[in-house]
């Protein structure tokens, strides 16, 4: 696969960044039917660069890898015969949405949970991961479930569901807590080894990637999730296809889950 040169987020008009020669480019292309995917000859993913297991930039080579950059090959094959023709867009949560919605990527991979109300504004195909929401917390602070952590702060993803979901959950146990949004999970791993706040959350298998001999995962799991790759609403037919791509498949997701130590 090409090299991907990560760096800039320029907002949600932003650049591609091309995997061959540091070059840039506006857009993938305002036609992202099968058929005009096809044409150009490229498959362009927009992909996490900082979820270990996932998708987690290799400094040393320039290269993202993980479970979900292993799927957008195998998905790119299936459509243009050859996995290289793969290009991959850096995103985060906030990111994701407006980069389908404006032509920058053709389809997102990157931890997309499925909702209701998300599947208004976007194609979600079939599950192809579940995980549930867990808590990263410094052993030091003695936390042993969210019961014990009245008045804390959580940092949390901008734009992701974990927010109202653990808050919906530690209401239930009658529990007040506050968060703060980071722009990245390393943001928030900072912030929580720097004690400006008292949890990491978000699903469980990514914290895994951030746990160390300082920080502990809680036994506490916050409403199950499923990911799905995502496409433009408007884009019928290529959602039918990846539909058929993810029934197809299972037997891979299950080896990659494997590779990549999800399970």
């Amino acid at each position: 696969m090409k090299k991907l040169y990560v760096g800039l987020m320029l907002g949600f008009g932003l650049l591609a960044f091309t995997a061959c020669g540091g070059g840039t480019e506006n857009k993938a292309g305002n036609a992202t039917g099968l058929e005009a995917i096809k044409a150009k000859n490229e498959l362009v993913v927009g992909v996490k660069n900082d979820v270990p297991h996932y998708a987690l930039l290799d400094q040393a080579t320039g290269e993202i890898k993980g479970f979900e950059i292993d799927i957008a090959k195998a998905l790119t094959k299936e459509i243009l015969g050859d996995e290289t023709k793969l290009k991959l867009v850096p995103v985060n949560a906030k990111t994701r949405g407006p980069l389908l919605d404006n032509g920058s990527v053709d389809v997102v991979i990157a931890t997309f949970t499925i909702t209701e109300e998300r599947k208004k504004a976007f194609n979600f195909s079939k599950p192809y991961y579940q995980d549930a929401i867990g808590l990263l917390v410094l052993k030091e602070k003695g936390f042993k479930s969210i019961e014990d952590m009245n008045e804390a702060t959580i940092g949390v993803a901008q734009g992701a569901t974990t927010r109202k979901l653990v808050g919906d959950s530690a209401k239930d146990k009658g529990v007040n807590v506050k968060f703060s949004e980071f722009p990245d999970y390393p943001s928030i791993k900072s912030a929580l080894d720097a004690k400006r706040v008292d949890a990491f959350a978000v699903d469980k298998s990514i914290l895994l990637g951030y746990v160390d001999e300082k920080s502990e995962i809680l036994p506490d799991s916050f409403a199950p999730q499923d990911y799905g790759i995502v496409s433009k609403k408007s884009n019928a037919e290529l959602a039918t296809f990846i539909d058929q791509f993810v029934d197809n498949n299972t037997a891979l997701f299950e080896e990659l889950e494997a590779k990549w130590e999800l399970k």
